[in-house]
């Protein structure tokens, strides 16, 4: 009797020893990667970035660093620092 009703409630039916029983309580647990702790361990660097990044061109948010960096691109293409266009390189020209 007690061996059907294990087997009804999903319990161990037969006396296993004591390794057998870890990879019971492993398997009766919830999977790791579905733990909130686990998922939730790093902060979401890549989604908030890309966040910011569409936000940025809707005008809701002010990256000062990276409109340094555009500004700086656009005034070394001014003075002519910038890379060449694709075929017209220095070696193009021979």
């Amino acid at each position: 009797m007690n061996y059907l009703s294990n087997r009804i409630f999903g319990e161990v039916a037969r006396t296993t020893n004591d390794k057998s029983m870890k990879v019971v309580r492993m398997f009766s647990e919830e999977p790791v990667d579905k733990r909130d702790y686990v998922v939730n361990w790093y902060p979401r660097h890549v989604e908030t970035h890309l966040l910011m990044m569409n936000l940025r061109e809707y005008g809701l948010f002010r990256d000062e660093h990276q409109d340094f960096k555009e500004e700086m691109k656009r005034m070394r293409k001014l003075r002519g620092k910038a890379p060449p266009k694709k075929g017209e390189g220095k070696r193009a020209k021979k």
